[in-house]
């Protein structure tokens, strides 16, 4: 199984501490993907946001400046908000991506479970959902590399247009994000496109049905087995206490300021014991008992891929590469 890390590159203050820059915080996720290939880690992601507190608007931009500094990783957006930005252009930054890399970068496209991004770039929230189905559908016709004629909703038509630069030897990687909606999992497997799971809450294993849908929709659009991943949030430390005093104030300060805008209370300490249990959530403890979290969830849902989301409040920079360290030295090899 493929083991990985994700960011936002989030800008939280933490207690008395204030948030970096952006332009730091950028600098501090190159050194922090490097370090995850260091590690013998597998992929790292970035994913797109467009307010004060996340620095990732432009995953493709930050991916290209990590694939300058390492050789192996896979790059992958986690995720691009297909939605509200151009299919020809989304391509093209991708395809050069994975040019740069030597083959090495994913699309993982979404909806957006944010939407500062539609008022920005001019689209109605009403549009939600045909946004996103018209855009995946040029998308990947974009990507069997043929002239595409096009006419939609949304942009302008297209009429026998090759979009250049193409890639190498393959087609663009394009997987699906989701965060638990039975009709997009339904689309993933009938367009035989790779999974990908948010399981920010609650328990894992209530996606087992999800993922038994997914492979039902794969079988009957004909398609071969896919791979599926999940990302959730975590972190790694020597102890329990120091996960623990680490993580739990970035977090539950990060996850109470979404709450107010949601609707949601504010994140306590019962709450989050609760989420890191080993039924819950929350991947936060010594090596041992994340990789026993990471094997149980892997054997219930079938996992191909495991992504780590850190920083969900900004943690020091040291601590995370400490965290990258253990998961690539202790975790991954009890995973794997």
């Amino acid at each position: 199984m493929e083991l990985g890390l994700t960011t936002f590159a989030e800008l939280y203050p933490v207690g008395n501490r204030p948030a970096p820059t952006a332009a730091e915080r950028l600098r501090e996720v190159v050194d922090e993907a490097v370090a995850t290939e260091r590690a013998g880690l597998d992929v790292y992601g970035v994913g797109e946001h467009h307010r004060k507190d996340f620095a990732a608007s432009a995953p493709a931009v930050v991916l290209a400046a990590i694939a300058a500094r390492t050789e192996r990783i896979q790059l992958t957006s986690a995720v691009s908000v297909l939605s509200s930005d151009d299919p020809v252009r989304m391509y093209q930054d991708f395809a050069t991506l994975d040019g740069l890399s030597n083959g090495r970068a994913e699309l993982m496209a979404g909806r957006g479970s944010f939407t500062e991004s539609f008022p920005l770039f001019g689209y109605d929230l009403s549009d939600y959902d045909e946004l996103f189905e018209e855009k995946l559908a040029l998308l990947l016709h974009i990507r069997a590399d043929e002239p595409v004629t096009w006419h939609g909703k949304f942009r302008a038509p297209l009429r026998d247009a090759v979009i250049y630069p193409r890639t190498d030897n393959r087609p663009l990687p394009v997987w699906i994000a989701v965060g638990g909606s039975p009709e997009s999992v339904v689309r993933a497997g009938l367009l035989g496109l790779p999974l990908a799971i948010a399981i920010i809450g609650g328990q894992p294993a209530r996606f087992e049905p999800l993922v038994d849908l997914y492979h039902r929709a794969l079988e009957e659009g004909g398609h071969q087995r896919q791979p599926v991943a999940v990302h959730a949030h975590g972190y790694i430390a020597d102890t329990d206490e120091q996960a623990v005093a680490d993580f739990y104030e970035p977090y539950a300060g990060a996850m109470s300021t979404i709450g107010r805008e949601r609707g949601w209370g504010p994140m306590t300490r019962a709450q989050f014991d609760a989420l890191r249990s080993q039924s819950g959530s929350l991947f936060v403890g010594t090596p041992d008992y994340v990789a026993e979290k990471i094997t149980d969830i892997r054997d219930t849902l079938g996992l191909d891929r495991f992504m780590l989301h850190t920083s969900v409040g900004t943690l020091p920079h040291e601590k995370v590469l400490h965290n990258i360290e253990l998961l690539g030295a202790k975790v991954a090899p009890q995973v794997r």
